[in-house]
């Protein structure tokens, strides 16, 4: 392990585990909001308990809204146009 991932600012709670959360979201380019999520899994028992896991939880909801949208309604849809054309 790289000394940068020895050494912990502010707390303790990372320091017991085999493989910090920051060198393996790191390691494997993990995108911000699954960073996190990691993050806060990993954590959530030696820090701040079910609000880490509601953290997790959120950002784990920004990665699916990002890249799983939901499929618009035909309703939005027509609106959409419509708006469309009237702003052109």
């Amino acid at each position: 392990m790289s000394e940068i991932y020895k050494k912990q600012v502010g707390g303790d709670h990372y320091k017991s585990m085999v493989i910090q959360p920051s060198e393996f979201i790191n390691k494997n380019d993990l995108p911000f909001a699954e960073g996190n999520a990691i993050k806060y899994l990993c954590r959530h028992k030696q820090k701040n308990q079910k609000e880490d896991l509601l953290k997790a939880k959120h950002y784990i909801d920004m990665a699916i809204e990002r890249d799983y949208p939901e499929p618009k309604t035909r309703l939005e849809q027509m609106s959409q146009l419509k708006y469309d054309s009237i702003t052109d």
